[in-house]
């Protein structure tokens, strides 16, 4: 992903209020099933780190880089913008591909 197109996910998240969250038993399968159920419908989603998880946020962030089924856009404070283009129903990759 070129630094365009990952500005512009960035834009679309900053209204998007975050679906999952990531608390003091940090990231699990758990959650990670919950990442990628939500993203399934919406492409777009923003997860949050609490102030209580006990993993560092980078940690978590470097964790889900390593994930292959979802791109990780990036990390705004404790909140990370992560991206997966829905083949079967686009909307946000329909406008991303134009750039």
């Amino acid at each position: 992903m070129n630094s365009k197109k990952r500005a512009f996910l960035k834009k679309k998240a900053h209204n998007l209020e975050p679906i999952v969250r990531i608390g003091k038993d940090g990231l699990n399968q758990n959650i990670i099933q919950s990442i990628l159920d939500a993203i399934a419908s919406r492409e777009l989603i923003k997860v949050k780190i609490l102030q209580n998880c006990e993993e560092e946020k980078t940690i978590i962030y470097s964790k889900l880089m390593d994930i292959k089924d979802f791109e990780v856009v990036g990390m705004i404070g404790r909140t990370i913008i992560i991206f997966k283009e829905n083949k079967e129903n686009p909307t946000i990759s329909l406008e991303w591909k134009n750039i």
